[in-house]
């Protein structure tokens, strides 16, 4: 049990840490996540595919730095992505996907007793990413001081328990998808040449 002196130092201590560089580092980073996946900008696939070829792994690199950090309050932090919100950014992945929005995944825990491939969606990892990373940044936004480091415990669990994993796995078809383009965009490119001759 702390005593009084012990428990204070140590929320002083877990009060700085919303502050900390690389806190602030992995905000700016989900801060550009959460607009990118919120603007209203019709992009084309590819491009599309493009930018979070470049953002997912940044996120999950300042993720994986941030530091160690404890529940202060006993209740939870405040949610802002309502279901419609998750649905928006689900829906419209799914639209700039279309077909490819499904994949087989071999990291979830039913392939364990699956004879059958299991299919995951990137549209659902991107939501649920989504969904985590823009309560805590709205928390930030807020400057909801005293729910900071409980918005960032609750962000950092999620992330080694659940969103991580979901992050990685999306970059797979991702990377697929780009390189399986890129190479028929070369292809294309040699017999329009050889045409020439």
């Amino acid at each position: 049990m702390l005593t009084f002196v012990q428990k204070i130092t140590f929320i002083q201590k877990m009060q700085d840490i919303p502050y900390n560089k690389s806190v602030i580092d992995f905000i700016t980073v989900a801060v550009e996540f959460c607009a990118f996946l919120e603007k209203e900008e019709v992009q084309s696939r590819s491009e599309w595919i493009d930018s979070m070829l470049k953002i997912l792994p940044l996120m999950y690199l300042k993720a994986s730095l941030l530091p160690e950090t404890s529940a202060i309050n006993d209740e939870d932090p405040p949610t802002f992505v309502k279901e419609n919100d998750y649905l928006r950014v689900a829906n419209r992945v799914s639209e700039i996907m279309g077909d490819e929005d499904t994949y087989l995944d071999v990291f979830v825990e039913d392939m364990k007793y699956s004879d059958t491939p299991v299919s995951a969606f990137v549209s659902e990892n991107v939501a649920d990413i989504y969904q985590d990373v823009r309560n805590l940044v709205s928390i930030y936004q807020y400057e909801l001081t005293e729910q900071m480091n409980d918005a960032l415990h609750a962000c950092i669990t999620n992330f080694r328990e659940y969103w991580g994993q979901k992050l990685v796995n999306s970059l797979r078809p991702l990377h697929a998808m780009k390189y399986s383009e890129s190479d028929e965009m070369n292809e294309n490119e040699i017999n329009t040449e050889d045409s020439w001759d």
